[in-house]
């Protein structure tokens, strides 16, 4: 699959999702970017923005088979991962597959889960497997996480562990809709939801090829030095306790790869790599308490050591 054919494919799953998810056509970008690279997709805000929306949306845009969990106290790895049931007929025992196999997983409410459950989902996200009984069974591809959480309610919740942020590719927040959008939404879903009517723009081949020729996009050796200079630079901010680690070096340079290819373009710019940047690298940071408090976040700090950064000179 050639740049090109990305491109076209890319923006026919965004202008399909654009029907259910009114006035966010950058973070829905976002979002089909994160399926591109192969990577796992974190959605913060506050109810009731559209989280889980979007992410059947994205969902419905692919085809494939589709599962929602609803994270909770009381769930179990086994809930997930699957278990193995005693056959009457047959005298043994016979594994069921757990909601995890599937190509596209909506992870509702992920921090309501106890670390044991997160952990279970930590393996199938990074290593594309799970274990139960001791044996260990590979998950379908594609394999597509979307998580949502709720930033704002502590209350009964288990915040993700800082390697388990890690392990998602990005994150993305939708935010209030503009007063012209929101009366749109409302219009819209008067008396259905725009959702209902979405159909699967690309199968699970395309998807998969879209994946394996982004990674062919060619990135020059400035630019990549250019994106180890950025994030080495939040490491070095007096602003932060930990910067981001060498896989937000990675995961950023498949980012840019990823832009790249949806723009049509068969190599990466530096302000490919700027796009990406706050919304791979932010989540990686630990901020100190005193810059919370000042209101900044990890996307700003990211923002900051982009513009200290000197950008390379344009590449081809």
């Amino acid at each position: 699959m050639t740049p090109a054919e990305v491109s076209q494919l890319a923006s026919a799953l965004v202008s399909e999702i654009n029907r259910a998810i009114v006035g966010k056509t950058d973070t829905v970008e976002r979002a089909v970017l994160t399926l591109l690279c192969e990577g796992h997709l974190l959605i913060e805000d506050v109810p009731g923005v559209g989280k889980t929306t979007l992410a059947k949306a994205l969902a419905k845009t692919v085809g494939g088979e589709f599962r929602r969990i609803q994270f909770t106290p009381d769930l179990l790895p086994s809930d997930i991962t699957g278990s193995s049931i005693f056959n009457q007929n047959t005298n043994e025992f016979e594994f069921r597959p757990g909601p995890l196999f599937a190509n596209i997983v909506l992870v509702d409410e992920v921090n309501r889960a106890t670390p044991k459950t997160q952990s279970a989902l930590l393996e199938a996200m990074e290593e594309r497997q799970v274990s139960s009984d001791g044996v260990t069974r590979a998950l379908p591809r594609p394999f597509f996480v979307l998580a949502t959480q709720n930033n704002i309610e502590m209350t009964g919740t288990f915040p993700l562990p800082e390697a388990q942020l890690d392990r998602f590719f990005a994150r993305v927040s939708l935010g209030y809709p503009d007063r012209d959008y929101e009366a749109q939404v409302l219009k819209d879903q008067q008396v259905v939801h725009p959702i209902d009517s979405l159909r699967p723009v690309a199968g699970l081949d395309e998807v998969m090829a879209a994946q394996e020729a982004v990674r062919t996009v060619f990135v020059h050796d400035a630019v990549r030095e250019y994106i180890v200079d950025v994030v080495r630079s939040t490491r070095e901010s007096s602003q932060v306790t930990l910067g981001a680690s060498p896989r937000g070096s990675l995961y950023l340079m498949h980012a840019a790869q990823a832009k790249a290819a949806m723009k049509g373009q068969d190599f990466v710019r530096p302000e490919d790599v700027k796009w990406c940047a706050p919304f791979v690298l932010g989540h990686r940071l630990i901020v100190r308490g005193e810059v919370r408090a000042r209101g900044a976040s990890g996307d700003d700090i990211v923002n900051q050591a982009l513009t200290s950064v000197p950008v390379p000179l344009p590449v081809a």
